[in-house]
C-alpha cells in the first residue's frame, strides 16, 4: 500500500521529526496534564462491559440519584473517568432525566476532570433552536428523524449509489470547532420499533493496532477537519449560521474549521488516540502531505474501523429514556439509519466542550497503560 509514495513522505515515515502538535493548547510542553485515578465509588454499582474493549453498562443506576447524592461529585468524577477509559457507557430507563439536568451533569463531570473554566456547553452552529423542529434550548441539540427528513430526505443507506452509506457517518461530536467537545450525552424520547442502533468505534484501539513507525509519523501531524455536510444543509435549506460563542469564546464564526492533531491524548486517561477519523476530515486534511497521500492515509485509517469490529460496540436503545455518554477525544460513533419505515426517533443531545486538543509526547497507548495497572498481559 505505501510502495510508491513520495519522497517527502516516505522521508516523514522513516525520520524523528519534533511534532508540531506539541504546545497545542499549553503554554509549555511540561504543562499537560496528568492521567486521573478512579477512586472506586461506582464499584458498588451493577455494571458489565459491553465489549472487552468498548463500552460499560450500568443496567440499574440512576443518574439523577447520583446527582442528589452527598459524594455527588465523587460519584461524577469517578463515571467521567470511566467514561474517559471505556469510550461510552449506557443507562437504562432514565424516567426522571430532564434537559436542565443532563446539561448540569455533563458541564459538572467536564469540570470534575479539569475541563477549561471557559469551557462550558456547545451551541450547535446548524441544528439548534432557530430552525424548525430545532427544540427550546439553544444547548440542546435534538435528534430529530423528522427534522432529518425534511431537511435531507429519507435516509437510504443501501443505495450503493447514495452518498449517504453508513462509512460517511462515523464521526466524533463538532471536530471544526477551535475547541472542541469532550463529553457527549445523548438522551432518547422516542424509538422506532426496530433499527436506529448507534455504534461507537474506540481511537484508542485504532492507535494500538498501529506500528511503531506509524505511529510516529501519524504523531507528526495535523488536519483540517471542516463540516461540508453542515455546509450543504446551510446552503439547501437556507439556514443561517449560529455565529456567536458556541461553547467557549474561540468557538464563533465561519467558516467551521479547525485544525486539530491527527493523534492527540486524552487528558483524563493520558492515553493516545488516533484522532483523524470520519466525516470531519476529508480526502486532503492532513497537512504537509499531498491530497492523495492524505486520502490513502486517512481511508487506511477509516478501514482500521470498519474492518475490525473488536474494537466497536453496538447500543441497541430499548425504551425511552435510556443513555449513553461519551468521550468524543477517543472515540467515534455512527447512527444507524435503517428505522425510517419502523417510526420515529427523537430525543436530546448535550455536547460539553472541553480543551484544544494536543498530543503528548510521553504519554501512553492504552494496551501499555492497562498492562501496566495489571489489568491486561503485557
Amino acid at each position: 500500500m505505501f510502495g510508491r509514495v513520495t519522497p517527502a513522505l516516505r522521508h516523514s515515515l522513516l525520520s524523528p521529526i519534533r511534532s508540531p502538535c506539541l504546545r497545542r493548547g499549553f503554554a509549555q510542553e511540561t504543562s499537560f496534564p496528568k492521567p486521573l485515578k478512579l477512586k472506586g465509588v461506582l464499584n458498588s454499582l451493577k455494571q458489565f462491559r459491553v465489549t472487552p474493549t468498548v463500552g460499560t453498562e450500568f443496567p440499574e443506576a440512576n443518574l439523577v440519584q447520583m446527582m442528589d447524592a452527598p459524594n455527588s461529585d465523587e460519584l461524577l468524577r469517578d463515571l467521567a473517568i470511566t467514561v474517559s477509559r471505556r469510550g461510552v457507557v449506557f443507562f437504562r430507563n432514565q424516567n426522571d432525566m430532564n434537559n436542565d439536568l443532563q446539561k448540569k451533569m455533563i458541564q459538572r463531570m467536564g469540570e470534575l476532570v479539569g475541563k477549561p473554566q471557559e469551557s462550558s456547553l456547545h451551541i450547535h452552529p446548524v441544528l439548534n433552536p432557530r430552525q424548525a423542529m430545532g427544540g427550546d434550548d439553544l444547548e440542546i441539540s435534538t435528534i430529530n428523524s423528522r427534522q432529518r427528513k425534511a431537511v435531507n430526505g429519507k435516509a437510504t443507506p443501501r443505495d450503493l449509489g447514495n452518498a449517504r452509506q453508513a462509512l460517511e457517518a462515523w464521526h466524533s461530536d463538532i471536530q471544526s470547532e477551535q475547541v472542541p467537545s469532550d463529553y457527549t450525552c445523548l438522551r432518547l424520547t422516542e424509538l422506532p420499533t426496530a433499527g436506529g442502533d448507534t455504534l461507537w468505534a474506540s481511537g484508542y484501539e485504532v492507535y494500538d493496532r498501529l506500528s511503531e513507525p506509524m505511529r510516529k509519523f501519524l504523531e507528526q501531524h495535523t488536519a483540517n477537519y471542516t463540516a461540508p455536510f453542515f455546509e450543504r444543509i446551510i446552503k439547501n435549506a437556507k439556514i443561517k449560521v449560529y455565529t456567536d460563542a458556541r461553547g467557549h469564546p474561540e468557538n464563533t464564526g465561519t467558516p467551521l474549521k479547525a485544525v486539530h492533531p491527527v493523534v492527540r491524548t486524552n487528558p483524563v486517561t493520558g492515553w493516545k488516540s488516533v484522532f483523524a477519523i470520519g466525516a470531519y476530515v476529508r480526502p486532503g486534511s492532513i497537512n504537509g502531505l499531498t491530497p492523495p497521500e492524505s486520502e490513502m492515509i486517512l481511508d487506511w485509517l477509516m478501514n482500521i474501523v470498519l474492518r475490525n469490529h473488536d474494537l466497536q460496540c453496538r447500543f441497541r436503545w430499548q425504551g425511552p429514556n435510556d443513555m449513553a455518554i461519551w468521550d468524543n477525544r477517543s472515540m467515534v460513533h455512527n447512527a444507524t439509519m435503517d428505522y425510517d419505515d419502523f417510526g420515529e426517533r427523537f430525543g436530546q443531545r448535550v455536547c460539553g466542550i472541553g480543551e484544544k486538543p494536543y498530543f503528548d509526547p510521553n504519554s501512553k497507548s492504552m494496551r501499555e497503560a492497562l498492562a501496566e495497572e495489571g489489568e491486561i498481559a503485557p
